[in-house]
Order: structure tokens, then sequence, then C-alpha cells
């Protein structure tokens, strides 16, 4: 048997674990709020999730509606965000 992993998932997930890093450090560090926001979204990126929603509501996320949400929380991170300010980006 062939495992195949396609390049997609790795950058879902990859985006994923990026996006549940900034979520803990916002809980932490900042706010619970956006913490707990940043953190319920990255799980739209790993691929339970997504395999839940595809049999749960009948469709999955496309990945560039996912990239661009990646960019929107990045650029929120790092613009407005006060974990920006406090690391001097």
């Amino acid at each position: 048997m062939k495992n195949s992993i396609s390049i997609t998932a790795v950058v879902s997930n990859f985006l994923g674990l990026i996006i549940f890093c900034l979520g803990i450090l916002n809980l932490i560090l900042v706010h619970p709020v956006p913490g707990i926001v940043y953190v319920v979204l990255s799980l739209l990126y790993f691929s339970p999730v997504e395999s839940f929603f595809k049999r749960k509501f009948g469709f999955s996320i496309p990945i560039a509606a996912l990239l661009v949400l990646a960019l929107v929380i990045f650029w929120f991170t790092l613009g407005v965000s006060d974990l920006a300010e406090m690391y001097g980006l």
C-alpha cells in the first residue's frame, strides 16, 4: 500500500499549526478572546475537521479560501494585535 501526501494537505496542516500557535500565544500573552478565535479557526485547516465538514454539510472549504483566511489572520496579528507590539514587529 502506497502512502501519498498531497501538497495541499501539507500546506493546510502547516498553516493550521502556525495559526494554532498564534492562538496559544494570544491566549497566554495578550487576551483570551482573540486566542480562542484563532484556536477555533486553526481547526479548519486540519484533515479530520475538513472530512467532518464534507460529511456533515456536503462541502469542504476550498484551499484558496483557507489561504486568504490565513493571510488575513497574519495581517491582523502583525498589524493590529498587541502580540506584534510586544515583540517589536
